[in-house]
């Protein structure tokens, strides 16, 4: 058999013994076992065609999604921030402007309108000077007179009833069970839950404990409190009593004393020896200091 013969059918591995010893006898036989076995290590591993198939497209899909993802973390990183950013504009634009005043404080605020507020001791005022344009509440707890800007218009909220602003002068004075409008200059709407009432120059509204009180007309320009003087007519004792805590910052204890009696005056938020007397003599009663903060009042 010729070499070539021998070396093809060593090639195709079908060598009979006779024919293999023939082959080993050629003067290649080294080099050709050699470089047989050094191309064994080349040889392809034998394969599953159907899961080499999904092993490609699943790794086609993981190239797209990590490409797509690579391509999102910048669009992905301007929407947090817009997100972000939207968050703290609501918050911002929603947050409301509060005012605030101690006892034996006062305090002037203007109003995005330009309209003047004036706050008494222990009170407070909020309204949202982003949105005025689109939302003109303004909320207020304790006493406040307001001086609106001409053409303008708002509402004033307390827990006892609105008063909307028709262009006007007026004061709202609004604790615990006390509510009371006065307009000064002109007119205003009080609504307090089914009562509707329109104020012109002079009139006033007023609740105590629920029940309507009638006022003479008021002819006074402003409140009293503006000018530090605090002016009552024909009120119940007490409510004299809270006030001059409000504009002092003490605490007064009533001995005996019958707190419900009407009182008619007025006493000076400038000096405290002074008003205690004009609220004391009146009604024939004593004052007993106890201490820096607390007063006791009493009869003999």
């Amino acid at each position: 058999m010729e070499r070539k013969d021998l070396i093809k059918k060593w090639l195709d591995n079908e060598l009979n013994p006779q024919e293999l010893e023939a082959f080993k006898k050629l003067k290649d036989y080294k080099e050709l076992t050699t470089l047989s076995n050094n191309l064994t290590r080349f040889k392809a591993p034998e394969y599953n065609v159907h899961e080499e198939l999904n092993a490609a497209l699943q790794n086609i899909n993981t190239s797209k999604k990590e490409s797509k993802t690579h391509w999102l973390r910048p669009i992905l990183r301007i929407a947090a921030i817009l997100a972000v950013s939207f968050s703290v504009y609501y918050y911002t634009t929603t947050l409301d402007t509060n005012f605030a005043t101690l006892a034996a404080q006062k305090t002037t605020i203007e109003l995005p309108d330009a309209s003047n507020v004036s706050l008494n001791a222990m009170s407070t005022l909020a309204f949202n000077e982003s949105r005025w344009d689109k939302n003109r509440d303004v909320t207020l707890e304790g006493e406040a007179f307001f001086k609106v800007a001409k053409g303008s218009t708002f509402n004033v909220k307390t827990k006892h009833g609105t008063v909307t602003v028709l262009g006007t002068e007026f004061n709202v004075k609004q604790r615990d069970d006390y509510f009371e409008v006065i307009c000064y200059e002109g007119s205003v709407k009080v609504t307090h839950n089914s009562d509707i009432v329109i104020l012109k120059p002079g009139n006033s509204f007023l609740k105590i404990d629920g029940k309507l009180i009638a006022r003479e007309k008021d002819t006074s320009l402003h409140p009293s409190w503006i000018n530090n003087e605090s002016y009552f007519k024909s009120m119940p004792f007490e409510y004299v009593v809270r006030e001059f805590e409000r504009q002092y910052n003490v605490s007064i204890n009533p001995q005996n004393i019958d707190i419900k009696q009407l009182f008619t005056g007025s006493f000076s938020h400038n000096n405290i020896e002074l008003a205690l007397k004009s609220i004391t003599l009146p009604l024939d009663v004593k004052y007993t200091f106890k201490n820096k903060t607390t007063i006791e009042l009493s009869r003999d």
